[in-house]
């Protein structure tokens, strides 16, 4: 089941929102000098494109930062456990309403469209990578390639398309790329790495560890060592990945390390990148090449 963020994390980030939108001055212009200040409204969001509902939860955690006396509410036959996260082919698909005084409803209108939006979006795109390979071994999964701020929303989106989180930042994973390497020559390469592994379990024996190669000599130089998680290969064509899974199948690390491919993934390839028999595709255009999914807000006066 999907976890959405709590208030306490996203919360910053709204808030930032808003203070961009209505300035030091907290001020709706428009809103302010056009709304009668007790005009009440109600406002239906719809989603006018096929693609997966994402963020619906966000809606509430704005307006209640907005104006508490704003008011979400489900519509009969579309609750939001059920739509969130949830595939739509239907040209409008109506989700939620949100119901109280007009200004204020005005105003948080495109904070909570933005958040939507984009998640939407995301969600949306992983889904179609995800139906992609069906029917292989590999799993889609994001990179740290996100929005500033957003990441934790971004990826949860990943999940909501069915894709797979990789480390959310720098502090819960260990990632060895190709520039931490620059300085280490081929031939040190295994038992530099052997110590780092080393001293990275005995810190934390949960911790994920991956390490990124350009070609397949460094991999056969990485294969000689235990507790490393996932392989990375970096933009290697479709041959050297065959190889290169082949040569972790020979030394015997099948069940032990997975191998994730990474560089330049797009939809007309994804799945003959998955049929080089990687576990893994590692794609950053799921949250840095974000197409916002087409939701609008429809308001009316009470």
């Amino acid at each position: 089941m999907l976890s959405f963020p709590k208030i306490e994390e996203i919360k910053d980030i709204i808030q930032l929102a808003r203070r961009e939108d209505l300035g030091a001055g907290n001020d709706d212009v428009t809103s302010r000098l056009l709304i009668d200040e007790g005009a009440m409204g109600v406002g239906t969001l719809t989603q006018k494109a096929v693609g997966i509902a994402c963020g619906l939860p966000v809606v509430e955690m704005v307006c209640r930062i907005y104006d508490e006396r704003l008011r979400v509410e489900q519509i009969p036959g579309f609750h939001m456990e059920v739509i969130e996260g949830r595939f739509s082919d239907a040209r409008t698909t109506p989700l939620l309403r949100v119901r109280g005084p007009m200004r204020s409803l005005l105003s948080a209108e495109r904070v909570f469209l933005n958040f939507l939006q984009r998640m939407s979006g995301i969600a949306t795109q992983t889904h179609r990578y995800v139906k992609r390979v069906e029917g292989t071994d590999a799993k889609i999964t994001d990179t740290r390639k996100t929005a500033p701020g957003l990441r934790s929303l971004d990826k949860y989106a990943v999940r909501a398309g069915g894709g797979v989180n990789h480390r959310m930042g720098l502090y819960d994973g260990l990632l060895v790329k190709d520039n931490h390497l620059a300085a280490h020559a081929l031939k040190d390469l295994s038992g530099n790495l052997g110590k780092v592994i080393q001293q990275s379990r005995t810190e934390d024996a949960q911790r994920m560890i991956e390490v990124e190669v350009d070609n397949l000599e460094q991999l056969r130089e990485v294969l000689k060592l235990d507790g490393i998680d996932i392989i990375l290969l970096d933009n290697m064509d479709c041959p050297n990945m065959t190889r290169a899974v082949q040569m972790r199948n020979d030394a015997g690390r099948k069940s032990k390390t997975l191998i994730e491919a990474s560089g330049g993934v797009m939809l007309d390839t994804v799945r003959t990148i998955a049929e080089c028999g990687v576990e893994r595709i590692a794609i950053g255009a799921l949250t840095h090449s974000v197409t916002a999914l087409d939701i609008s807000l429809d308001v009316e006066t009470q």
